[in-house]
């Protein structure tokens, strides 16, 4: 078995490096002294064979390769804090938090029921649920800041199970005027019309999926808004099926006759962060949602 060159502390001592730019503030940070971390980056780059930093007075830039080598090492160090994480949980038996996102289209029934289920078996574990939309939801996956998801949009670099296909239909109050008899709905005369879209709550990536460029577009929190404006005719929006099931009952809301693209569907799944190191108490969450969203088909 071949033994690594460097040491897990190297590799941390490294990216102390490059995130705080020299070896004094990656010292201060490491709770280290200067010459501890000037040692470090010497025997790494010895042991590497390639220059990771270039030096201007106290400063330390990262060359090109330098950079590549921070990208996978910070991999590294986070995989092994992971694991210790991992360790630590499965020596308690069920591990102590379990943060969960939620994209905002994907009905919210599903999520309680699970969550009801889930609470006798919990074993004290305390439960954090976000609500997000469209990259809202995926900042909190690729950020790793929650261990399970439910998004629309898969992240780059995630797999996911299939739950509900989600049923999405452009509606309006009976009397507004796309409704006007004789009037051909297409993609010209829906944009001269007010929209009603969802904010996305991503923080960096701002999504506009379902916008069709209207001339007036207002910009609401959540679909429940935007279900409410539409009802009292201040526009059209492309609402979640299920939560206009008793609108379109009640004639309260109609389905816009659209010449193209009146309905849409969006494939909902469940995503681990990391599916090999979750914990029990992850994993027995997301086998409750998936046997609840196959009861909601």
């Amino acid at each position: 078995m071949d033994i690594p060159k460097v040491s897990l502390d190297q590799w941390l001592i490294l990216r102390a490096v490059g995130e705080e730019g020299s070896f004094q503030g990656a010292a201060d940070r490491l709770l280290k002294s200067q010459s501890t971390v000037s040692y470090a980056i010497a025997q790494l780059q010895e042991k590497l064979g390639v220059p990771l930093f270039e030096y201007a007075g106290r400063r330390a830039r990262l060359t090109a390769t330098g950079e590549l080598v921070l990208r996978r090492a910070s991999q590294l160090v986070d995989q092994a804090n992971r694991l210790e994480q991992v360790a630590a949980d499965l020596a308690r038996g069920w591990e102590p938090q379990i943060n969960i996102v939620v994209d905002a289209v994907f009905p919210r029934d599903v999520v309680l029921r699970a969550l009801e289920r889930f609470a006798p078996l919990s074993g004290g574990a305390q439960v954090e649920l976000y609500t997000e939309t469209l990259s809202g939801t995926q900042e909190l996956l690729i950020n790793r800041s929650v261990s399970l998801g439910i998004c629309g949009i898969l992240p780059t670099g995630f797999l996911g199970e299939a739950l509900i296909d989600i049923r999405m239909i452009a509606v309006a109050h009976p009397g507004h005027p796309l409704f006007a008899p004789g009037t051909p709905i297409d993609e010209t005369t829906l944009a001269s019309h007010r929209q009603l879209v969802v904010r996305d709550s991503g923080s960096y990536r701002r999504l506009s999926t379902g916008w069709l460029g209207a001339e007036q577009r207002w910009t609401v929190a959540h679909f429940e808004q935007s279900r409410e404006l539409v009802k009292r005719g201040i526009g059209f929006a492309f609402l979640p099926e299920h939560l206009i099931a008793t609108e379109l009952r009640a004639g309260e809301l109609r389905p816009l006759p659209l010449l193209h693209g009146g309905e849409r569907n969006v494939m909902s799944s469940l995503v681990y962060t990391d599916r090999e190191n979750a914990g029990p108490g992850t994993r027995a969450l997301a086998e409750l949602i998936e046997a609840e969203a196959r009861q909601q088909h």
